[in-house]
């Protein structure tokens, strides 16, 4: 019988032994030919596929992946398509939600570098801050916790107060660019380091890095994109003359 053996393959599409076994048996791959022995014999076919998972995973990450390849099988053209279609929509959001958080950063950056007031006139309380941004009082806090955020606090009659000065403000409207972009919070403390010593340039190359991934996880995509259509259609397309 001819093809290749499991770790032939593994090989060949540059990973282990176990995890072409895990997913022949979650459906990502189809089932391979058995010989006499048991031995399992994979095809061009396989590998293929495998090439498609592995940069459908780096597109859309591996649980993802390993979900999109195995439901397309049992699905009709039209659904999955629409499952394929909601991969590309998401990845144009990324991109739409990053330079939205660039030209933020680039705008309110260049108004934490001016000389800002700090005269209690200039502060606001948590509830105005949270009704300004959109967010809740307790995202506030957390971000405080984090260490994102350092508003004043100020004593009172009646306890403790946060009050937020403008740069803070600012502070938490770059937070709010870079959460809305699918930052994490170490993505997110890492720019406000450079911020922090009106450093923008850091921030934006950091920014820069972060396109450039969005970028090959697009062209991931795009190149298993083929192989889906092939999965889902696998008879020769239709050409006109």
């Amino acid at each position: 019988m001819e093809g290749f053996g499991t770790s032939q393959i593994a090989g060949m599409a540059g990973c282990s032994v176990q995890q072409v076994r895990d997913l022949e048996a979650r459906g990502v791959l189809a089932r391979a030919a058995r010989t006499a022995s048991g031995h399992r014999r994979f095809t061009d076919t396989h590998l293929r596929d495998l090439h498609a998972y592995r940069d459908l995973a780096a597109a859309v990450g591996p649980v993802a992946a390993r979900s999109l390849m195995a439901g397309i099988r049992h699905l009709s053209a039209a659904e999955a398509v629409d499952r394929i279609g909601a991969c590309h929509v998401r990845l144009d959001r990324e991109r739409d939600q990053l330079q939205q958080a660039r030209t933020a950063l680039v705008l309110i950056s260049q108004e934490e570098a001016a000389e800002l007031p700090g005269t209690d006139e200039d502060r606001l309380s948590i509830t105005a801050v949270a009704q300004a941004l959109g967010l809740r009082t307790s995202t506030l806090r957390f971000w405080e916790q984090e260490g994102l955020l350092h508003p004043d606090h100020i004593r009172s009659g009646s306890g403790t107060a946060r009050a937020y000065p403008l740069p803070q403000i600012h502070r938490a409207r770059i937070i709010v660019a870079l959460r809305a972009a699918g930052h994490g919070i170490p993505a997110v403390r890492e720019a406000l380091t450079a911020i922090d010593a009106f450093e923008v340039q850091p921030s934006l190359e950091f920014l820069d890095r972060r396109d450039e991934l969005l970028t090959r996880r697009w062209m991931g995509l795009l190149r298993a994109g083929v192989t889906l259509v092939d999965i889902v259609s696998p008879e020769p397309a239709l050409r006109g003359d």
